[in-house]
């Protein structure tokens, strides 16, 4: 093992594209990393430049997290491992088409992967850095999380619950030292766009972020103490807007009588 300053990273969905690049960069901050994806002999390449690059220790655990006995030994390794100081949740699929278009079955899938597996995931996490007092986990969700008109409607919902996770745990664990942050990328050069059914190149140039800057711009926002990084948004201050919005209408989602407007005839 080599000296440890930062802890363990466990990243998922780290075989490439932007769990990759996570892997790399926190590596680089001196993160001994975990690595889960289901390609192993990527993971292992991977694995090996990184181990030979940094100097850190790179554990590989070969995974689908969309099979029950796999996500339990993720879990497992989450829950037993007090190394582990960062969780990065990643892994995820997506889809382009129309609702009415798709594959109710793969939608499932998605489901699975996006929201339950992620949970599960969280919930293995959490307790072990309230005990030890720190922890920080990173979930990736999506523009389409506040623009679900844009994509797919189930992928967008699979982000929602994502974003609705991040923000609940942020005020539970306000006071237990734990960090969520929630990472919204725009398009991403990536070959989630290929495997959802739409190749990369009939996407416009000018919204596709490469994954290097997306990463980069993200692990930015974490160092600045971000709840929620749009790596693409110019102004803090439209989200910021956005958030003020939110938080005006909570005082007024639950009362004992409906609103003027829907009493009818009084």
């Amino acid at each position: 093992m080599t000296e440890n300053s930062n802890g363990t990273a466990l990243i998922t969905g780290a075989s490439s594209g932007i769990g990759a690049i996570y892997a790399d960069r926190l590596a680089r901050r001196g993160y001994d990393l975990i690595l889960v994806a289901r390609n192993k002999e990527r993971l292992d390449a991977l694995a090996e430049r990184l181990t030979d690059e940094t100097g850190r220790a790179v554990e590989v655990v070969a995974a689908d997290l969309g099979n029950k006995d796999d996500l339990g030994r993720v879990e497992k390794v989450l829950r037993t491992d007090a190394s582990i100081t960062t969780l990065v949740n990643n892994a995820g699929i997506g889809a382009t088409a129309p609702l009415l278009a798709s594959d109710i079955d793969k939608m499932e899938e998605m489901i699975t992967l996006n929201v339950n597996a992620l949970t599960r995931l969280t919930y293995a996490a959490v307790p072990g850095f309230v005990k030890r007092g720190t922890g920080a986990i990173i979930n990736i969700a999506s523009i389409v999380a506040i623009a679900p008109e844009r994509l797919n409607g189930v992928y967008g919902g699979s982000k929602a619950f994502v974003l609705a996770l991040t923000l609940s745990l942020q005020k539970e664990l306000a006071d237990k030292n734990v960090r969520v942050q929630a990472v919204l990328p725009g398009a991403t050069a990536t070959d989630f766009w290929g495997i959802a059914g739409r190749p990369l190149e009939n996407v416009p140039s000018e919204i596709v972020m490469s994954a290097e800057d997306m990463v980069d711009a993200s692990l930015a926002g974490f160092d600045l103490g971000e709840k929620v990084t749009i790596p693409s948004l110019p102004e803090v201050a439209d989200w910021e807007a956005y958030e003020v919005a939110r938080q005006k209408l909570m005082p007024n989602l639950s009362h004992s009588v409906p609103a003027a407007r829907y009493r009818v005839g009084e």
